[in-house]
This record gives structure tokens, C-alpha cells and sequence, in this order.
């Protein structure tokens, strides 16, 4: 089957280009909010420095994370739909990556509410270190979309 003779005809390609740029707004999004919570940590609790971290991060989460996860997912189901690719077994390996990413996205926003609170369950190495999630999982989800090696 050709990717313009499924159920989005010659929408396909349109479908596409809007999945991979809001996929771009989400890893920008995935990338900078861990980075705002090691600068976060390092501030005084309830200082105004403390409050505008607050701020800038709950802006991420509201305005570039949760709009464009919602528009990722509905735009990749629709291409998943299009493709087949439910039946297609590289489908299921990026499928979870994909899910990790949703839930990581979703912890981010838990230790946020933490950080907002005054708590700092993880050293600075930590997060700096769980800021790489996002990156080595968008190395894999590309080489399984692109190469598909199985």
C-alpha cells in the first residue's frame, strides 16, 4: 500500500509534517524543563528567584508539554492507523518508547509540584543526569521510525 492510499489519502504527508513538528515542540519541552529544575533546586525555598522558577516551569508544562503530547499522540495514532503499523513489530518498540516518554513527562510534572512545595528529593547530578532520558529515547524512536529493524 502506498502512504497516500490509506484512510488520510493524499492528507498523509500534511498528517505527518504536523506530527514531526509538534514532535520537535515536545522534546524541546522534554529537554528544557529538567534543565529549569537544576537551576531550581539551587535557589533558597520561597525566595523570589524560587517563585519565578515556579512560574517558568508550570509555563512549559501548560503552554509547549501538554498541548504538544496530546497533538503527538493524536496525529501518531492517526499515521499508526494510516501505516498499519499496529502490525508491524519496530511499531511496538516505538510505541513504547513513546509511552515512557508520556509517563516520564507526567513524573517531570510530579517532581515539579515537589520542587513547588519546597521539596528537593534529588540532588543536581540526578536530574541532570534524567535530563538525558528524552534524548537517548529520541535516538532510538528515529532509528526504529527511519530503519526499522524489525
Amino acid at each position: 500500500m502506498s502512504d497516500l492510499t490509506g484512510f488520510l489519502g493524499p492528507a498523509y504527508l500534511w498528517v505527518q509534517a504536523a506530527h514531526v513538528t509538534f514532535v520537535i515542540f515536545w522534546m524541546a519541552g522534554l529537554f528544557l524543563l529538567p534543565r529549569f529544575y537544576v537551576y531550581h533546586q539551587e535557589t533558597i525555598v520561597g525566595s523570589p528567584e524560587d517563585r519565578a522558577w515556579i512560574e517558568r516551569e508550570a509555563r512549559v508544562r501548560s503552554i509547549i508539554l501538554s498541548p504538544a503530547l496530546v497533538l503527538v499522540w493524536i496525529l501518531g495514532i492517526m499515521l499508526a492507523l494510516h501505516i498499519d503499523a499496529f502490525s508491524q513489530a519496530w511499531f511496538h518498540a516505538k510505541l513504547a518508547l513513546v509511552v515512557a516518554l508520556s509517563a516520564y513527562q507526567g513524573w517531570l510534572g510530579s517532581y515539579g509540584k515537589k520542587l513547588a512545595s519546597g521539596q528537593r528529593p534529588l540532588s543536581g547530578k540526578a536530574v541532570r543526569l534524567i535530563n538525558e532520558i528524552p534524548g537517548i529515547a529520541a535516538a532510538l524512536i528515529v532509528v526504529l521510525v527511519i530503519v526499522r529493524p524489525f
